[in-house]
């Protein structure tokens, strides 16, 4: 959902906390019907620190050059997970991804298919207390044509074919313009071209170069730092094995969801190399072979949303 910068801080923190027991998984791939040995499923009902928890995670090999990562959008309209999966003809995998405005249903972060932006970060942010905008750098996670994985604070420019990607931090800034450039960020950070085939992008990273951070503040995303919600999250391992978590939360007395320091938790458990969190709440989702997994906590059921990753049968 769209919101209004308040000040801008430390662009992220280090977090620190107890160790939390690990959590048992149980492989569940035969729940969902035929997929390839390359797509593993999991599922724990095991508590969280005391607290009743559901919670699923796809793990694939990125190197199966049998499937194809990508997204889709609904060119200008919101759609549920099942008629994603009815439009793209039944992918192995579809999950939600990035924020959007609840006013206009569009998408307030990065989005990118066939190595094309489909979809732009929100530029700037009008901030509460002056006329001027903060300019955030979001995080997304890509996967580039030679299906190597990667997790950056982006910047996105609609006259430029690549996003700008920052890899050591976001980068916060403040102008009078509400439609920046590069140049507007004021910044002497490193950057690259982020040549990537697919991304989708949300907030906050929540590991980088395996350690946890977790930069809501400086990406400009709501801190929910300490709330317990349904969570929706990707990340990547050393052995480019691609991770897909999601989280069942409000559901009292069966689910209460995770904070977002014990979602980086969980994906540190993993092995995650890096992790990012993507749009959480009633956008929650995760399907496969069109079945659900996690409940969703919106009481109409699954939420209409303006894009999605999906893994499938790579198209000749």
């Amino acid at each position: 959902m769209f919101f209004r910068a308040s000040v801008p801080l430390l662009c992220f923190l280090v977090i620190s906390f107890q160790t939390f027991a690990q959590l048992q998984w149980k492989r569940v791939d035969k729940e969902f019907g035929s997929l390839p040995k390359s797509i593993k499923v999991f599922r724990t009902t095991d508590s969280l620190n005391g607290r009743p928890f559901i919670a699923y995670f796809i793990e694939a090999r990125l190197k199966d050059r049998s499937l194809d990562f990508t997204t889709q959008t609904g060119n200008g309209y919101r759609l549920t997970p099942d008629q994603y999966y009815r439009q793209e003809d039944s992918p192995f995998v579809i999950v939600n991804g990035p924020y959007f405005s609840m006013q206009t249903g569009q998408s307030l972060n990065l989005v990118m298919r066939n190595g094309k932006m489909v979809a732009y970060n929100v530029p700037a942010l009008r901030s509460r207390h002056s006329d001027s905008f903060y300019y955030p750098t979001r995080g997304a996670i890509g996967i580039s044509r030679n299906r190597r994985a990667d997790i950056a604070w982006t910047f996105t420019d609609t006259s430029q074919r690549w996003p700008y990607a920052f890899q050591n931090r976001p980068v916060v800034a403040k102008g009078k313009t509400s439609d920046p450039v590069l140049e507007d960020l004021h910044t002497l950070d490193y950057w690259t071209w982020w040549h990537m085939q697919t991304a989708i992008g949300g907030g906050p990273v929540l590991i980088k170069n395996k350690q946890m951070y977790i930069s809501s503040v400086a990406e400009q995303v709501p801190d929910s730092s300490n709330a317990r919600e349904p969570r929706t999250a990707m990340g990547y391992t050393k052995k480019r094995r691609l991770i897909i978590l999601v989280i069942q939360g409000r559901c009292p007395g069966v689910a209460d969801g995770a904070t977002l320091r014990e979602e980086a938790k969980i994906l540190q458990d993993l092995q995650c190399k890096e992790a990012l969190n993507l749009d959480g709440g009633g956008s929650s989702c995760l399907l496969i072979n069109g079945r659900q997994t996690i409940k969703p906590s919106d009481k109409e059921g699954q939420r209409p949303i303006p894009a999605i990753f999906l893994i499938r049968r790579r198209q000749q």
